[in-house]
């Protein structure tokens, strides 16, 4: 599969969880918008760890640039670069399932047990979805409950996390604050936790995000309406040399995988 097909099936699966970012990329241009990076969870020790799924990233011309830790969340995650410099970076993140408790624990085990032992790991693996039987509502919120994160996954399967605008790109670019103004003009609520924007020119990167949607997903007992995917706005800016900065703000970062916050859909 080449990248094009990839992201296009990708974006197509991601708009169904995330039916606000169709709305808002219009309000940069539409098909003129270029993604800055797309982003996906897994759980370790799993057939779909980070180790297996970056295979399809290499395969697909990526390479590893830069590894980030998130201990209080108990994530890892790398940044990866494409070949081709259209084509959006990707960040790939997992948890670390034994850092949950007994309870959240085995609930996760038993999902990760349950995956196909015959699992083929190829493109389309980034937008399998579920890949277990669905928890119970009860179940899912006792994991949500103490990790968003792990929550999130365990309703949503394998699928973009987020979409981002590339602000730096858009013509002529655009300052992080009037996109985040823009945005919340047209009603759409923005991720707030640690200040709507997250990271500074200093830091050759900005990142803002929307909450995520909420949709009603069907879980083994019956419908529950969650949070499902959000829309990332992103400015890099040149480094020393003058080269577009490629990575990724560890502690801006942390606060964006807020926007998924199943309490109240992403942090007020």
């Amino acid at each position: 599969m080449d990248t094009d097909l990839f992201f296009s099936q990708l974006w197509q699966r991601y708009v169904q969880l995330a039916p606000q970012a169709a709305r808002i990329r219009t309000l940069f241009g539409d098909d003129d918008v270029v993604n800055d990076h797309v982003a996906f969870r897994t759980f370790d020790h799993s057939p779909i760890q980070l180790a297996e799924l970056e295979t399809v990233l290499f395969g697909l011309g990526y390479q590893r640039h830069a590894p980030y830790e998130f201990p209080d969340k108990h994530l890892s995650a790398w940044g990866y670069v494409p070949a081709w410099p259209d084509d959006p970076l990707v960040f790939l993140s997992e948890l670390h399932v034994a850092a949950l408790s007994p309870a959240s624990r085995a609930i996760v085990e038993r999902a990760i047990t349950a995956i196909s032992g015959n699992l083929v790991i190829k493109p389309a693996i980034f937008m399998a979805g579920r890949l277990w039987p669905a928890v119970t509502r009860a179940e899912y919120k006792q994991v949500a409950a103490e990790s968003e994160y792990a929550g999130w996954l365990l309703a949503h399967g394998l699928t973009a996390n987020h979409f981002t605008v590339a602000m730096h790109k858009l013509t002529p670019p655009l300052a992080l604050e009037e996109a985040v103004a823009r945005v919340e003009a047209a009603g759409f609520a923005i991720n707030s936790a640690g200040g709507k924007i997250k990271g500074t020119p200093d830091e050759l990167l900005e990142q803002a995000s929307t909450l995520a949607d909420r949709i009603e997903i069907r879980f083994a007992d019956g419908p529950l309406t969650i949070p499902t995917c959000y829309y990332e706005f992103a400015r890099r800016y040149p480094d020393a040399d003058g080269a577009l900065y490629q990575g990724f703000v560890a502690a801006s970062a942390n606060r964006i995988f807020e926007s998924t916050d199943f309490k109240g859909g992403g942090m007020q």
